[in-house]
């Protein structure tokens, strides 16, 4: 926690960055903000945190202050506890939804575990309602020891904070945080410089000589911290010269021996009790005194100025972190596991943290410990925190004797970490350990396998089906539908069969589901009805799916998002899920980011669909470049394929050829039928575009049989209209014909309007002249048909050139310029192209496509592009524009297209013949 200066001393040196913490005080009163300071250990942040802290007090502001500790970050939403614990009577004002997803987070009451999203609402809410008696201000100091979710949380609500409301941190320098990516202003606290540096080890030891004061001065850099702690660890006579100084260390020696001077003569109650302190981590009082010599020992260290007590609020908190680390580092492994034993038994009413302390108490195998650390583990599993559960789940395997117990707690680990975190990189190791105690064909080690070598680059579909399938078969009949690892093996079955992409695969998986009792859970259902054969299965499912989807606004779990956005795949839902997926991405550095993954190709996926390419582009690229990260190829085809569909709708047929052949070429060995399919899309789109459609037809072949929505083909539902339009343009009309008609057949217009949107377009592509303009006419009347942009537009595009075939010419021109229009904003310009040919075909004169040219610049995008050619980095462009480098990149992708130019090189040429035009 926070607390005055010292002695109430002025900081020295610091009138600047004082100011800067006052206008921030000022505007956050009024508007709202966050403001993080950054430095080296020492350089004074937590100082100008009391002084921000001791303003917003005097200025009638509510305080609300927290920090990190290295040991608070292994327990879930410690620091967010800190922070929200004066607001707790305002719980009860909160709406059910918020007031539910706090209490579980925070250990107040049981409950599914809420998202992130939703705790961090909750938190908005609760800042809202108490910022209406007055400003409210957030201090969280060391940011780099948040626990995980905690900071993922305030990450969340440092963007969006209300009036009145303002939040203020601070963390060092070289240590990463989950605010690096948030976007948030920083103010970098520098050394103090010579002249200050001189002052304040003046000010503070008068005493000492000119030569000594030089050489502190001159081997403390500036660093306010040990400016003011290297002093203390010399003896008198060094002090004043007459004895000869210590020799030269690295400062965090120096620093570290000044601390370990003051702690070492200390009585041997204090140290103690210093230590339960650090250890501790939370600063309550009631968990480190249990009677008077406790609050004597207190008192000495509090008078050695090491902590400061706040009686009232019962609580202590260290004068500076280092000081924490210099108890802990100075004590020895027998008088550490002492002190956790001893906070493990205060701490009977948290099992939770009890239980950590007991294992960190415990130097051997103790299966009572490991038992009660793997309850632990359930805990935190339960409040949404996968990648805390697989951190004390392992915890617990290193606590226990050899045996099945054992095996049982790695293979989960495994289990978690592959299938909740996606963390694969010790899933391998893992089972290797687990193996002897569980057997090859453990249900619970089978699952994990199966991720590991589906995700991983090995996409190996065949073995993680065999050893699925074969791990299934040998559990009795019938399977237990109420058990959870059961249902995720089927699950991930599933998931094998759906990328592997043959109708084989499927058999055993559907054997299983019929084996399964008393009920087979709703997420299997929707796997089995929409990832199979959707267009024959799909249609008596739509309720339940809607239902599922309607309840993302509540549902909690990221697994359970990720499932209901994948099964509205392919039934034209995916808007509906935005929300939900987009409170996953979350911080990208975490182990596991295979949910983030997930729900980044969904909204890509949907980004595309609905005309947001700009937006797809973006979520793409970060998509492929974690994946390459991680070592996830099979997801990483995903964000190709979308890369791909963007070149091909836009014309760059060398980016189509090139992204479809590092699926292929991966894909292929390894049987992954899935992204040979997407991959086969993405050419046919590209050959359509380019009017070869002979090439479209071939391609259309390769995925699935023309004149049949094939099963186990999920993706046909997608391609309806491009199958058609090329087996027209080829003259293969009763092709085309029984295409459609098997799309009627299948009752697919019924399940979305996308669908019935391009089954009649469909069929008026096949249909004769006389029949094609109701058929046209009822596809473009379609209630929100505008959602996906631009197959409106080609439909436009193909009633427009039917209409001027049959010289209906007026007609035409309508439906080809509004066609032209959504093409040209979209940057589709093989279709633009096509469609302005077609308009000059009808006696239009026209301009073609959209402007190009520095004319066609925004007066926003001409700063961007003249800021860019004068070699600034996108983050100094958003600095001096008060924009995200992000949005600055989305900027620069739209300005090249419209200058004719490929790369920021060519910015300063393209901008000067600008000027030497005009």
């Amino acid at each position: 926690m926070l607390n005055a200066s010292p002695g109430g001393v002025d900081l020295v040196g610091r009138d600047d960055e004082i100011a800067v913490l006052r206008s921030f005080l000022d505007a956050a009163a009024g508007s709202g903000g966050a403001l993080l300071l950054v430095g080296e250990p020492g350089v004074g942040k937590t100082a100008l945190l009391r002084v921000a802290a001791d303003d917003a007090a005097a200025a009638r502001v509510r305080v609300l202050a927290a920090s990190g500790t290295p040991f608070e970050a292994e327990h879930s939403f410690s620091c967010l506890h800190q922070l929200l614990h004066p607001l707790a009577d305002d719980l009860g004002r909160l709406s059910a939804a918020h007031r539910r997803a706090l209490q579980v987070a925070l250990g107040v009451r049981e409950g599914s575990p809420p998202s992130l999203l939703m705790i961090a609402n909750g938190v908005l809410a609760l800042l809202q309602r108490g910022a209406t008696t007055g400003p409210i201000l957030l201090i969280v100091d060391d940011l780099q020891w948040l626990d995980r979710a905690s900071a993922m949380v305030l990450a969340i609500v440092a963007r969006r904070l209300p009036r009145r409301a303002g939040l203020l941190a601070s963390y060092r320098y070289g240590q990463e945080t989950f605010f690096d990516r948030a976007g948030l202003p920083e103010h970098e606290i520098r050394p103090l410089d010579d002249e200050a540096a001189a002052a304040l080890v003046t000010q503070r030891f008068p005493a000492l000589v000119p030569r000594v004061r030089g050489r502190l001065l001159a081997e403390a850099h500036g660093n306010p911290l040990a400016l003011l702690e290297l002093p203390l660890a010399l003896t008198g006579r060094q002090q004043s010269g007459l004895g000869s100084l210590p020799e030269v260390l690295p400062l965090n020696h120096r620093l570290q021996a000044a601390f370990e001077s003051r702690i070492s003569g200390l009585p041997a109650p204090a140290r103690r009790v210093l230590l339960l302190a650090a250890l501790d981590g939370s600063g309550q009082l009631s968990s480190l005194v249990t009677g008077e010599p406790d609050l004597a020992a207190l008192a000495a260290a509090e008078r050695a100025g090491l902590v400061h007590v706040d009686e009232q609020a019962g609580r202590l908190a260290f004068h500076h972190p280092l000081t924490r680390s210099a108890v802990v580092e100075g004590s020895t492994v027998g008088e550490r596991m002492r002190a956790h034993a001893e906070l493990a038994a205060r701490m009977a009413d948290r099992p939770e943290r009890a239980a950590w302390h007991l294992a960190q108490a415990t130097a051997g195998p103790d299966e009572e410990v490991a038992r009660r650390l793997e309850h632990a583990a359930y805990t935190v599993r339960s409040r949404g925190d996968a990648a805390g559960a697989v951190t004390t789940l392992l915890r617990a395997a290193d606590l226990s004797p050899a045996g099945a117990d054992r095996s049982r707690r790695l293979a989960e680990a495994a289990y978690l970490g592959a299938v909740v975190t996606g963390d694969l990189r010790q899933v391998p190791r893992l089972l290797a350990d687990a193996r002897p105690g569980l057997g090859e064909q453990s249900l619970v080690s089978a699952v994990a396998a199966a991720h590991h070598l589906l995700l991983s680059g090995e996409g190996d579909t065949d073995t993680a089906h065999r050893l699925l399938a074969g791990a299934i078969e040998m559990q009795p009949l019938p399977y237990d539908g109420g058990n959870a690892t059961m249902v995720e093996a089927l699950y991930t079955l599933g998931w094998v069969c759906y990328f592997g992409g043959e109708p084989q695969l499927w058999e055993p998986f559907h054997a299983a589901l019929a084996g399964l009792s008393p009920a087979v859970p709703e997420l299997l259902v929707l796997l089995a009805g929409t990832f199979d054969d959707p267009a024959r299965t799909a249609a008596p499912l739509l309720d339940r799916l809607d239902a599922a989807v309607a309840g993302l606004s509540v549902q909690a779990d990221a697994v359970w998002s990720i499932r209901v956005g994948l099964a509205a795949m392919f039934l034209d839902r995916l808007t509906l899920c935005r929300t939900a997926l987009t409170a996953i991405l979350g911080d990208d550095r975490r182990p596991g980011v295979a949910l983030t993954l997930h729900a980044r190709s969904l909204l890509g996926l949907d980004q595309f669909m609905t005309g947001e390419w700009d937006d797809t582009r973006r979520i793409a690229e970060e998509h492929v470049e974690l994946c390459r990260t991680h070592d996830y190829r099979l997801l990483e085809c995903i964000g190709l394929y979308l890369l791909a569909m963007l070149a091909a709708a836009q014309g760059h047929h060398d980016q189509v050829r090139q992204l479809t052949d590092r699926m292929t070429i991966w894909a292929t060995p390894r049987r992954a039928g899935l992204v040979l399919r997407i991959a086969g899309q993405a050419k046919l789109l590209d050959a359509l575009g380019r009017a070869d459609f002979e090439e479209a037809y071939q391609q259309a072949l390769a995925i699935a049989p023309v004149g049949q929505l094939a099963a186990h083909v999920p993706h046909s539902l997608w391609l309806i209209m491009d199958v058609v339009e090329a087996a027209v343009r080829t003259g293969r009309i009763a092709e085309a014909r029984a295409h459609v008609a098997a799309a009627r057949a299948c009752g697919v217009g019924a399940m979305s309007a996308r669908l019935a949107m391009t089954v009649d377009a469909a069929g008026a592509l096949a249909a004769p002249d006389d029949e094609a303009p109701a058929l046209f006419d009822s596809a473009l009347a379609v209630s929100g048909g505008r959602r996906w942009p631009f197959e409106r537009a080609r439909i436009l595009l193909a009633y427009g050139e039917r209409l001027r075939r049959v010289k209906a010419n007026t007609a035409a021109r309508e439906h080809l310029a509004a066609a032209l229009e959504t093409f040209d904003r979209l940057g589709a310009r093989p279709w633009a192209a096509r469609a302005s040919a077609e308009l000059r075909a009808t006696g239009q004169t026209i301009g073609g496509l959209a402007a190009a040219g520095p004319a066609a610049l925004t007066p926003q995008q001409r700063q961007i592009a003249e800021l860019a050619a004068a070699g600034l980095t996108n983050k100094q462009i958003g600095e001096k524009l008060f924009l995200s480098p992000r949005t600055v990149g989305t900027h620069l992708y739209q300005i090249f297209p419209k200058l004719g130019i490929t790369s920021r090189a060519a910015l300063r040429d393209a901008l000067a013949e600008t000027s030497h035009l005009t």
